[in-house]
């Protein structure tokens, strides 16, 4: 038996960010599905889609960020209040306190406790902390849903306290790209890396990593998008390999001309454009601290610190395959998946 209908919650709405893109498209697909979707958020930065009843909360100021999270959950349990919607589900994609389902699409903000205390010391910390537990463990919350196996790890390490309350992990889904053609033999091999957010996605990596490739494929190309051109070029001063750095780029163009995208993350909680990649036809060799590694052949996850003859020697195994890799997902599936989840969470209340 299904909700009378799901409340989405999030900051905002519209296709803004990672996780915002998450909560738009699986919006538009509930609707499709002929769910009942309502939107509370802060504002709306995108046509809305048929079907969707969106209530608006008005915009503040964004920083400074833990501040505006206290707000922004004190602002929903409000407007909570005042509206009775018998029988509908809250889903929230923030930390607030009234949802009874929340997906994961970071990694824990727990993580500090790694660090040593002094840089504990401070309300902005502890007050992000409290909202996490709260998210998680409070007492009407019935799932916790990660959007990675990686998450999933990381609360279960961090929050014991969820127990049961661990749903299951609803991947994104991925929109359909041109496919790569098969590769015929040509002696160049073409190197793709994508994200703005360089430094945690590993650019200095595939750059130490290609040089010592280098030195047995010479005909090694690197076509970068992303990162803004001036903050990158300087890891490129010694590269013994060609670059091209397109910055802000279409992706679409992107994945067409590369035979390999190579993502040594040091901390990616999903990575969109690896299923992006795949769903292309190019092979992905990605770090095992990515989300998406389970979605990419074990052949091609390869540990974070291996050296760097481990990452060449999967970048071999998988440019064989470039245009034969098959990947899809679509945003209607990843909808199902939540309405299978819905219907189960409305039967057992």
């Amino acid at each position: 038996m299904r909700p009378a209908g799901v409340v989405q919650i999030v900051r905002r709405f519209g296709p803004v960010g990672g996780m915002e893109s998450y909560v738009w498209r699986l919006a538009g697909a509930l609707a499709e599905l002929g769910m009942p979707v309502r939107i509370v958020c802060e504002t709306v930065h995108a046509a809305v889609p048929e079907g969707i009843e969106v209530h608006r909360l008005g915009g503040m100021a964004r920083k400074p960020r833990w501040l505006a999270a206290w707000r922004f959950s004190g602002r929903v349990s409000r407007f909570v209040s005042r509206h009775a919607w018998p029988g509908w589900l809250f889903h929230s994609h923030e930390a607030t306190a009234v949802h009874q389902v929340t997906t994961f699409h970071g990694p824990p903000f727990a993580r500090v406790l790694e660090r040593p205390w002094w840089r504990r010391m401070s309300p902005r910390v502890w007050a992000s902390l409290l909202l996490e537990r709260r998210e998680v463990c409070g007492p009407q919350v019935r799932c916790v849903v990660p959007n990675s196996v990686l998450i999933r790890q990381m609360l279960e390490d961090y929050y014991p306290c969820i127990g049961e309350r661990m749903g299951p992990v609803i991947a994104p889904g991925v929109d359909a790209y041109p496919r790569r053609q098969p590769g015929v033999g040509a002696s160049e091999v073409v190197i793709g890396f994508a994200g703005r957010e360089w430094r945690r996605k590993g650019l200095d990596r595939v750059v130490r990593i290609l040089s010592a490739w280098h030195r047995r494929r010479p005909a090694l190309r690197l076509i970068v998008a992303g990162p803004a051109v001036p903050e990158v070029r300087h890891l490129f001063a010694r590269a013994p390999f060609e670059v091209e750095l397109l910055g802000d780029a279409d992706l679409h163009d992107f994945y067409a001309r590369i035979d390999l995208l190579l993502h040594p993350a040091r901390m990616e909680p999903f990575g969109m454009v690896i299923t992006e990649a795949l769903s292309a036809g190019v092979p992905a060799v990605v770090s095992d601290q990515c989300g998406a590694r389970s979605e990419v052949h074990p052949s091609c996850v390869v540990s974070e610190h291996a050296p760097d003859e481990a990452w060449i020697q999967a970048c071999e195994r998988a440019i064989r395959y470039t245009g034969r890799v098959s990947y899809s997902r679509s945003w209607l599936e990843v909808a199902r998946e939540h309405v299978a989840l819905y219907e189960q969470l409305h039967v057992g209340r």
